[in-house]
């Protein structure tokens, strides 16, 4: 394949299988929602798009100089699309602490520095999702990628 992804591509999602989705999820939210945040983990709260209703996903928060982040590692998931729907209005919690922020979504071709950064950081728990890229691969290889991963620039409101 050459030149840049579908918009069938880019929508690209994996679902979490069953142990992530009822044990490891849990207990990460659990732990989070304790206070304890694990590698940086947060619960990210976003109003649903089509109910209203707050949603809640235990999310990895990277921070790279004073600038923090979100990435799907899985592509397209319904937290992307809700923050999408909702103007990039979020909330991130940790035990009883509530941060309010606007996210900006990155452009792909400003994803290489944050794609490898993430990938360093949480390339065990996260590397099956990126395809055999990790944070030593070329920047041409993570570019590939990149339209895949929804990464937003986090502003605190």
């Amino acid at each position: 394949m050459t030149g840049t992804m579908s918009e069938l591509e880019k929508r690209h999602y994996r679902p979490p299988g069953w142990f992530t989705k009822n044990i490891f999820n849990n207990i990460i939210a659990g732990l989070t929602g304790l206070g304890i945040s694990v590698l940086g983990s947060r619960v990210l709260e976003v109003k649903g798009r089509r109910t209203g209703e707050l949603r809640r996903t235990p999310v990895n928060l990277l921070r790279i100089e004073s600038q923090e982040y979100l990435v799907s590692p899985r592509g397209e998931g319904q937290w992307v699309r809700n923050v999408r729907a909702d103007g990039g209005h979020l909330d991130l919690l940790v035990g009883q602490r509530r941060d309010h922020y606007s996210a900006v979504e990155v452009p792909d071709e400003q994803k290489v520095p944050i794609l490898r950064a993430y990938l360093k950081r949480w390339k065990a728990e996260v590397g099956v999702f990126f395809d055999g890229v990790g944070p030593d691969s070329s920047d041409e290889a993570i570019s590939a990628i990149a339209p895949r991963h929804p990464v937003f620039a986090l502003h605190k409101s």
